[in-house]
């Protein structure tokens, strides 16, 4: 089980805070965006095992965007809008699906 902050905010992993996906995200929207992390990360190893600098940059670009528009990156999601999240959110699931990771809702 992960451990949350009291707020929400955070979750803590071996006594170190990160910040928590956004709660508003439906959770269909959220799998395409984890999944889209996740391969996004599988392509920095295999750049990075490749000596791929420019495969390497392209996948940790793609790591940052997924991040952000799961909430843990970028904006605090507590401080934006409801309209500003949704607007995060969709613009992440957009650049996903035009890499082949279809939208759930």
């Amino acid at each position: 089980m992960v451990e949350h902050t009291d707020d929400g905010r955070y979750v803590v992993v071996d006594g170190r805070r990160w910040r928590a996906t956004d709660p508003a995200i439906p959770e269909p929207d959220a799998a395409v965006l984890r999944r889209w992390l996740m391969a996004a990360r599988r392509d920095v190893g295999t750049a990075t095992r490749a000596d791929d600098a420019a495969g390497e940059s392209a996948a940790r670009s793609r790591v940052q965007a997924a991040k952000a528009a799961l909430g843990e990156r970028g904006p605090a999601w507590w401080e934006q809008s409801d309209d500003e999240r949704r607007a995060r959110w969709t613009e992440g699931l957009r650049r996903a699906a035009q890499e082949g990771f279809g939208a759930a809702s």
